[in-house]
């Protein structure tokens, strides 16, 4: 299976080949200032079976050992590659080529969602990050 993704110019994409790990929805204050969004859809795949395609994208180091990627054109969030997520680069669901295809399977860092924003789904939800769910999601080796 190939998924892709682009900016929102397009100069910058990704291709993967594979299933994606998981598929989720992040509460993180980083993650929403990050896009601007109340809210931040995510998939995780194995970086091993990644690549960036067309113009490589900028890096922001938003703390040690993280690195948020975007187009340096349009300033689209691209990714999230982080040292305390070996083998792993999440994308985010929003730069899917296809994204009405997406199906978030859980919520990480719940317990900073905002207040205003309505959750109705029955999907699990973690407080804190991806690191308290389950060991399968979180290993990018299995």
């Amino acid at each position: 299976m190939t998924t892709q993704g682009h900016c929102l110019c397009g100069e910058t994409g990704w291709v993967y080949q594979g299933t994606p790990k998981w598929a989720c929805y992040c509460h993180c204050d980083d993650c929403r200032r990050n896009c601007a969004a109340p809210v931040v859809a995510w998939l995780g795949v194995p970086i091993e079976h990644f690549r960036w395609v067309g113009q490589a994208p900028k890096m922001f180091e938003s703390s040690k050992g993280v690195l948020r990627y975007f187009c340096e054109t349009c300033g689209s969030p691209m990714g999230f590659e982080a040292d305390h997520y070996p083998g792993g680069m999440h994308l985010y669901a929003a730069s899917l080529d296809d994204p009405e295809d997406f199906k978030p399977t859980f919520h990480v860092n719940y317990e900073s969602k905002l207040p205003w924003l309505q959750i109705n789904d029955d999907l699990p939800k973690y407080e804190g990050t991806l690191l308290k769910a389950p060991d399968d999601l979180r290993d990018y080796s299995r």
